[in-house]
């Protein structure tokens, strides 16, 4: 499968419900329950507990530092349903930053999404509110503050209600079901 001190590239599709790491005192659910990936791979960056999507898994040090340090300011996209649907002028504060924690976020990419997204079924739904509609974003940051996606809508008054992370730069998420995962040959 891999040859020693070669380097590795996976791509995983990370549940709801599923720590980006591989072991929890605790006794949560984390990578290691989605499969036995290679001793020497890490996930470059995080994706939170209630988050899913696209998490990288590499050896690949400079890769890694490359995605991870804020002068790069690479893109990640995401899926994100929120409460209510947004008007302009909430689109165009996420568009231009919003302050959170006491600093502003960089410009974002946002569009508002005309129909939600064919997506698999959560394991736990979101909480349904019956006089409450959601809608679905998709949102790109060029930073990676922690929870940053949630708190950003949460300032514009539309909080996350579902998170999925599609690109990390150019890499996709392809039609990977959640919990599955597979090797790529190569970054772009």
């Amino acid at each position: 499968m891999f040859k020693k001190h070669e380097f590795k590239y996976i791509i995983l599709n990370k549940p709801y419900g599923v720590l980006c790491q591989f072991t929890d005192k605790s006794g949560r659910r984390t990578l290691s329950n989605l499969g036995k990936f290679p001793k020497d791979v890490y996930p470059v960056g995080r994706l939170d507990y209630d988050s899913e999507g696209l998490v990288l898994l590499t050896n690949d040090k400079s890769l890694i530092n490359f995605l991870l340090h804020p002068k790069y300011r690479h893109p990640r996209t995401y899926l994100v349903q929120v409460e209510r649907i947004p008007d302009e002028k909430s689109i165009k504060r996420l568009k231009e930053g919003v302050l959170i924690e006491g600093k502003k976020t960089l410009p974002a990419r946002v569009k508002l999404l005309k129909n939600p997204p064919e997506l698999w079924e959560r394991e736990i739904p979101i909480r349904y509110r019956k006089n409450v509609p959601t809608s679905w974003l998709e949102l790109t940051i060029y930073e990676g503050r922690n929870r940053q996606v949630r708190k950003m809508t949460a300032a514009v008054g539309h909080p996350t209600l579902r998170l999925i992370r599609t690109k990390i730069g150019n890499i996709k998420l392809g039609n990977l079901k959640p919990g599955e995962w597979r090797e790529i040959s190569k970054i772009n």
